[in-house]
């Protein structure tokens, strides 16, 4: 099951109001890339047919069905990815070789999560 660690919880909850997505939940995709790779993508957004709906410490999910299978095993984090840059990171159970790889979450597929403060 897709999980949210506090940290990455208590950012998205304080990001909610300051991007006027009060209402709205995050929903969370991800695709596999030709080399086998995760490309992980978040924004705030509106449910639609077919999203599995979660609610985690507070903050509501949608993951569209296409996605729930890669996201199955995935957990997203908010670390610190360099000196005093704060990211969101989703850590997933790769599908090819049985091992956890971390990759950023881009927000939208655009390399970082500008929707929610990221």
């Amino acid at each position: 099951m897709f999980t949210l660690t506090s940290a990455a919880a208590a950012e998205i909850r304080a990001a909610m109001p300051r991007s006027g997505a009060d209402g709205l939940a995050l929903r969370v995709a991800a695709r596999l890339e030709t080399d086998g790779s995760l490309a992980f993508g978040m924004g705030f957004d509106e449910a639609r047919e077919g999203d599995m709906p979660l609610e985690i410490e507070g903050v509501p999910l949608l993951i569209a069905q296409p996605s729930q299978a890669l996201l199955d095993d995935a957990m997203l984090d908010y670390v610190e990815v360099a000196p005093g840059r704060l990211d969101f990171v989703c850590v997933a159970q790769t599908p090819e070789h049985d091992t956890v790889d971390p990759a950023p979450a881009g927000g939208c597929g655009s390399g970082g999560c500008n929707r929610c403060g990221g």
